[in-house]
């Protein structure tokens, strides 16, 4: 049996999943957001599939040329991915 993915796992998807929604939403290509953020298109598409680890200047760099703040959208996807009291106990263990 497979082992539980951890909350960074879940959050890091869900964060994937929410990006695509939005520039979805806003009806953008992909093209589009990877040049408005100096990326490849290719860059874009495995973040948008979680098949990259990006770093956070990345996500920064997509959420920015979607003109979407970024803190909320991982507020968002926290909340969503069930993984808030997860996060709060192991920053409660670490204080």
């Amino acid at each position: 049996m497979a082992a539980a993915k951890k909350a960074h796992e879940v959050v890091s998807a869900r964060v994937a999943q929410l990006l695509r929604e939005e520039r979805e939403k806003r009806k953008l290509s992909m093209n589009l957001v990877a040049e408005r953020a100096g990326l490849s298109q290719q860059m874009v598409s495995y973040v948008e599939r979680s098949m990259r680890n990006p770093t956070l200047e990345t996500l920064l760099r997509i959420s920015d040329a979607m003109e979407v703040d970024f803190v909320t959208l991982l507020q968002k996807a926290i909340e969503s991915a069930g993984t808030r009291q997860i996060l709060r106990h192991k920053k409660a263990q670490h204080s």
